[in-house]
């Protein structure tokens, strides 16, 4: 047998696309699962952006583009994060990737490596540590707690740099809580990030996926974070465009010229027809994307009430994304429908085999006693998956 490399035996297989595998295999022998796994917006692609992908695969445009991406598609980002958070970019500091996961790796490889420390507040997106792991770099992981509300504060970031800390990686709205930084605790955060001269890469891919008005902010616009932040976003949440995998990143020159080198030489460049895609998508009615946002507002509100009503079970109001983050640690110990239920991933199992609901366990997002549900799904299905959870729990 061929010996793996030891990359290969460090980096996991992601457990989200892993839970969802097995929901997919029970419906395909005629289960009726409930299916909660996935971070995916279940909308279709809005149909003036599939439309703009066959006008371009008519007019031509099916070769290759720059390595960095479309100018056109780079020059009108720079105009949109201008527009709304004031941040003057020009197009050689915006990247566009296959998708926001391949940006982040893309930075991450451009600025760490073997001996350098990232600071992770958890619960994070399970990605974010094998990510880490692949570029040689050691992961520092903060804790915060559901009282801090799923928070990294200024005083758990001080305490966790050392001389070997390079970077911060930060997630608002966050996967799996869903909570979201206020300007103000952010700003908290960057005083410390300037005073120590820390890069930060700034997962904001749910950053139009926001409720109850809160608004959320882009760290680069804060003082003097602009040149320590890389951006980091896509069109994958905002228009329903995930197996389009288109995503970018904005950034000093230097760090996006870096990405650049790195991407020409993994992928050559982003899918042509993609770009094409997601241009008339930046650039024409916001509409669909602002009803998706208001369905899965109600939605919201529709699985946390359900949850909440649920025996032992203490949930997270999200107020962004589309994950409910509840827990069921006081479960722990006890034997539900013949399962001993000792971790998430028991309370996980269980749901699945005896209930067919399936979600995803939070020691995989270093929050053991979590569970993570996605409420991209259609309300019947988020009531049915409730009174599931109720039969398991009675």
């Amino acid at each position: 047998m061929l010996r793996l490399s030891r990359l290969a035996d460090q980096v996991k297989p992601s457990a989200t696309l892993a839970a969802g595998a097995k929901a997919k295999e029970m419906k395909a022998a005629g289960i009726k699962v409930y299916d909660f796994t996935l971070g995916e917006p279940d909308f279709p692609t809005p149909p003036h952006i599939v439309e703009a992908a066959v006008k371009a695969m008519h007019a031509g445009h099916t070769k290759y583009t720059a390595a960095e991406g479309l100018p056109a598609l780079r020059q009108e980002l720079c105009k949109s994060y201008k527009q709304r958070f004031d941040l003057t970019y020009t197009p050689d500091q915006v990247i566009i990737s296959n998708g926001a996961k391949h940006s982040l790796h893309n930075a991450l490889a451009a600025l760490v490596g073997l001996g350098d420390e990232v600071i992770i507040p958890t619960p994070y997106w399970t990605s974010y540590a094998d990510l880490v792991t692949m570029t040689g770099a050691s992961i520092v992981l903060v804790n915060t707690t559901i009282e801090e509300g799923f928070k990294l504060t200024a005083a758990k970031l001080k305490s966790a740099i050392t001389p070997k800390t390079r970077l911060l990686m930060m997630n608002s709205p966050s996967n799996p809580t869903g909570v979201t930084y206020s300007r103000d605790e952010l700003l908290a955060l960057s005083q410390v990030v300037v005073e120590h001269q820390l890069a930060v890469l700034s997962d904001e891919i749910y950053e139009n996926l926001s409720y109850d008005n809160v608004k959320s902010t882009c760290i680069a616009s804060l003082p003097s974070m602009q040149e320590l932040t890389i951006v980091v976003s896509g069109a994958s949440k905002s228009f329903a465009m995930t197996g389009w995998r288109i995503g970018w990143a904005l950034g000093p020159k230097h760090v996006i010229k870096a990405m650049g080198n790195i991407q020409s030489q993994q992928t050559g460049c982003p899918n042509s027809i993609s770009q094409y895609a997601a241009l008339v998508g930046l650039t024409s009615d916001m509409k669909a994307m602002n009803d998706m946002r208001a369905e899965f507002q109600a939605r919201r509100d529709l699985i946390c009430k359900g949850l909440a009503s649920l025996p032992g079970i203490t949930v997270h109001q999200p107020t962004g994304a589309f994950y409910a983050f509840f827990n069921v640690s006081k479960h722990f110990g006890k034997t539900l429908h013949g399962i001993k239920i000792n971790d998430s991933a028991d309370f996980c199992r269980a749901a699945l085999e005896k209930v067919q609901v399936s979600v995803v366990p939070g020691s995989a997002f270093g929050a053991e006693g979590y569970v993570r549900l996605s409420f991209a799904s259609s309300r019947e299905d988020l009531q049915g998956g409730v009174e599931q959870l109720r039969k398991l729990l009675s």
